[in-house]
């Protein structure tokens, strides 16, 4: 399966993200990416759920918490050696990619339930977390930077966390138990 066949709208921006990589060269990528999720200065756009989620521009607050009971629960556990915080957005996309990895392992086994609790997991996720900061995440991309391709990148990762629903590719009778 593919982002063209889970979200449709989603997929439509990665043309411009294509075209836009290859536009640019890695430097200016980097540059583009420093000023708008590292700094020095101020960031543009903090790619840390809790910036949005807990009020007072603070990382590390509740809702991270919150998120690191999430990943427990599901038998993950930060190394020790990670330094990055654990509601940045690309350690809460891992985490659901590793919830959807896990669906698919338990439905090739024929283990509904089981896949059917990681898909209430994915869904519960999607709606504490991600969906309530991502698209503001996005909008600061976008005023952020010029850049067409992290524009491009904002657009399609607004637009799938917006539009995707963990289970909508099961069959209807599935479905139905998931939600």
């Amino acid at each position: 399966m593919v982002l063209k066949d889970i979200a449709p709208d989603a997929a439509a921006h990665v043309p411009a993200m294509e075209k836009a990589f290859l536009k640019y060269n890695e430097e200016e990528l980097l540059v583009a990416y420093a000023k708008l999720f590292v700094g020095p200065n101020e960031l543009l756009a903090p790619p840390y759920g809790s910036i949005y989620l807990d009020g007072e521009r603070r990382v590390m607050g509740d809702s991270t918490m919150e998120t690191i009971k999430m990943y427990e629960e599901a038998g993950l556990k930060m190394g020790d050696d990670f330094k990055e915080a654990p509601d940045h957005i690309a350690v809460e996309l891992e985490f659901m990619y590793y919830l959807i990895f896990k669906e698919i392992e338990a439905l090739e086994k024929s283990e509904t339930d089981k896949a059917l609790d990681f898909i209430k997991t994915q869904n519960l996720f999607q709606d504490q977390f991600l969906k309530k900061w991502v698209g503001l995440f996005c909008d600061k991309i976008k005023a952020g930077t010029d850049n067409e391709f992290y524009n491009s990148l904002a657009g399609c990762l607004s637009v799938f966390i917006e539009k995707a629903q963990a289970g909508d590719e099961l069959p209807v009778a599935l479905k139905a138990s998931a939600v």
